[in-house]
């Protein structure tokens, strides 16, 4: 059913826990289940499994349930165990856990789409289950009644669906690359504003509510973070994938942002820097280093006697250039180039050793990844694969590395100052100075002090 993995000490990669291979097609979506040791699985052989981890180390189903359609998407609340299952046929099923996770109650059923539901998500808060499927149709619900509340018509079918409960904005990522913010009330909705940037179709959706910004990954194989509230529409990009973004989740008490491939690639970002936009791409006949003219430009190659040049652009200023003034190749991590991209000569000389220090780390996850879950509060990491794999891997190991580099990195939005530490038996002896009089609870302080432990 499932193998354990005995993991290498002092590694820096994330370190794989376990693997559960036993679903006879692929994992559509799975979970890990906080505090229980469990993962939560529905996949496309139409099974729902409840994962929990045994004395041998071994992972065995305590619950496999088979579904009367395949099962194309999941959201799990783990304080009210209720699951939320959709599949192909449109319809949405929830069920409730048991407190053992041995058995589960049918709860409710929406007839939501008229095709296969793509996303699910269950707001607690608000008693609402939100939905998007291929019909182009995003949904919400009421959980207590199971009557439909309002559905606003997209123009392409999503891929992609994040809620923020203090504000009830929707951002929807469908599959002509736009992202579409709808302001959500009882039983309507209105549209706020729309985002392009990517070339291909939105894959994932990320959000953060405390940084109020919103994290989108696209086929087109980049990640943009859009500074929601901000007020000032800054766009970043992050470009350190070679395949489909599949997966994006962030960890906000390191600030760090983990995003996957299909591939196999994931990449953990260190968004406690100050990242640059990157520039438009300007527009001219000619290179605007050596005015050589473009191969568009007849009049000035008639004028000059010169054969035209192809139009290239420097990623670092925007500028239109021809090859030969734009020979060199550089990264330039602040602006979320973590591979070498193309600069003119005069910005490639400007771009100091400092300039290209990574801000990100990357890891093969050894199988083409379709779904990703992080749980914050024990450090794991699940995948799942093409390959009808499950992959649960550690990463505090990750988030460690990082406090050793930036001991005084923002978190909690708190500064922290370590003025003496001792390791004795366990404990842990530091102060904390606080900024600006904002406490930080008990059990962040616990978070922190669990990673100097190990």
């Amino acid at each position: 059913m499932a193998a354990e993995i005995q993991p290498k000490p002092q590694t820096r990669t994330p370190v794989l826990l376990n693997k559960i291979e036993a679903s006879q097609d692929v994992v559509n979506t799975a979970v890990i289940i906080p505090k229980e040791d469990g993962v939560i699985s529905v996949s496309e052989d139409r099974t729902i499994r409840i994962w929990l981890k045994r004395d041998s180390g071994q992972y065995w189903p305590s619950i496999y349930h088979t579904m009367p359609d395949s099962c194309s998407c999941m959201s799990f609340n783990p304080e009210t165990r209720r699951l939320s299952m959709g599949m192909e046929n449109g319809i949405i099923s929830e069920f409730i856990l048991s407190e053992d996770y041995n058995k589960m109650t049918p709860a409710q059923t929406y007839q939501a789409h008229q095709g296969r539901v793509t996303v699910v998500l269950f707001v607690l808060e608000m008693e609402w289950v939100l939905s998007t499927g291929q019909d182009k149709n995003f949904t919400w619900h009421c959980s207590e009644s199971g009557t439909q509340l309002g559905l606003y018509r997209t123009t392409a079918w999503v891929s992609g669906l994040q809620f923020d409960v203090e504000t009830r904005h929707a951002f929807v990522g469908d599959y002509s690359g736009q992202v579409t913010i709808l302001k959500l009330e009882l039983d309507s909705c209105s549209l706020v504003t729309t985002f392009k940037g990517h070339t291909g179709n939105v894959t994932a959706l990320c959000w953060d509510p405390v940084q109020r910004v919103l994290f989108s990954g696209s086929a087109d194989h980049s990640i943009i973070m859009w500074d929601i509230g901000g007020g000032k529409g800054t766009a970043i990009e992050l470009q350190g994938h070679n395949e489909k973004v599949q997966g994006l989740c962030y960890a906000p008490h390191t600030r760090q942002l983990i995003s996957c491939s299909s591939d196999g690639g994931i990449v953990i970002w260190n968004m406690d820097v100050t990242r640059q936009e990157t520039p438009e791409w300007l527009d001219s006949d000619s290179c605007q280093k050596c005015e050589q003219p473009f191969f568009w430009n007849f009049k000035q190659m008639w004028d000059s006697k010169k054969i035209g040049l192809r139009q290239h652009h420097c990623r670092k200023c925007g500028q239109a250039v021809c090859g030969k003034c734009s020979a060199k190749r550089s990264t330039i991590p602040l602006m979320g180039f973590e591979f070498e991209v193309r600069v003119c000569d005069s910005c490639h000389e400007s771009i100091t050793d400092e300039d290209r220090a990574p801000t990100a780390t990357f890891h093969d996850s050894k199988h083409s990844i379709v779904y990703m879950h992080y749980e914050p509060t024990m450090g794991w990491l699940l995948t799942s694969g093409a390959d009808k794999v499950v992959k649960v891997r550690q990463t505090r190991c990750l988030l460690r590395q990082r406090l050793d580099r930036q001991p005084n990195s923002d978190l909690f939005s708190t500064n922290w100052s370590f003025d003496q530490s001792q390791i004795f038996s366990h404990q842990i002896f530091f102060r904390v100075e606080l900024i600006e009089g904002r406490p930080i609870s008990e059990k962040n302080i616990s978070w922190i002090c669990s990673l100097i432990q190990e």
